[in-house]
């Protein structure tokens, strides 16, 4: 049976690393994505991972780029934007204030904010995943307002139980969470399991293998 695509947003919040390691996980995974990049999305992944070409970001990705389809966030025809195209849902990763605040107000100004009003008016699962602090009241209350349309709001904000080492692990941790709210089988970090100490972090049953990246400077806010 063939599997529905995620439909994968990449917009212009400070955290480009995790979509990226994102991207690289579905398609490793083998799941079919449609990627969309805003304009400050593609600003931030040069800033953050030296990326700043889709020849650059399909080099990033590896082997598993025949799983994405690439579409254009000016196209708000394209087939992300019409809930007749089906998929198993949506991430927006990382998630900006300005898009979060567009899709909790259903405004649909790219195809990013129509993909994600689509997807919750045809009930699939939206994930947002901000990165922003501190929160404004504007901001927190955006959150509720998705949330109680039916999106389910991962903040970037990753754990220290698994006793990281390396800033990918920390990426690793909320990208993994990502991963089991949509569904998508994968092992990047090892789980907690109950035990006290380093024996309460179950251990990895693979690791997919990294593609190129690296930089971690801040940059624009914008959608």
């Amino acid at each position: 049976m063939t599997r529905l695509p995620v439909v994968h947003a990449i917009t212009g919040a400070s955290g480009a690393p995790y979509g990226l390691r994102l991207l690289q996980a579905l398609a490793e995974a083998g799941q079919p994505v449609w990627l969309v990049v805003s304009a400050h999305g593609w600003r931030l992944l040069r800033e953050e991972c030296g990326i700043g070409s889709l020849a650059g970001l399909r080099k990033a990705v590896g082997a598993g780029w025949k799983s994405v389809q690439v579409f254009t966030d000016q196209d708000r025809g394209a087939r992300p934007a019409s809930g007749s195209a089906k998929t198993e849902g949506m991430v927006i990763c990382p998630c900006s204030m300005a898009t979060l605040a567009g899709v909790a107000t259903g405004n649909s100004r790219s195809l990013i904010e129509r993909a994600a009003d689509v997807t919750l008016k045809e009930r699939r699962r939206l994930i947002l995943v901000p990165r922003e602090s501190p929160l404004s009241l504007v901001h927190l209350r955006n959150m509720v307002a998705v949330t109680e349309a039916g999106a389910t709001v991962i903040p970037a904000a990753p754990g220290f139980y698994h006793r990281p080492k390396r800033i990918e692990e920390l990426v690793d941790f909320v990208v993994q969470r990502v991963l089991d709210h949509l569904g998508v089988e994968a092992e990047l970090i090892g789980r907690w399991t109950g035990e006290p100490g380093e024996r309460g972090i179950a251990a990895r049953r693979g690791r997919a293998q990294r593609g190129s990246g690296g930089g971690h400077k801040s940059a624009g806010k914008r959608g």
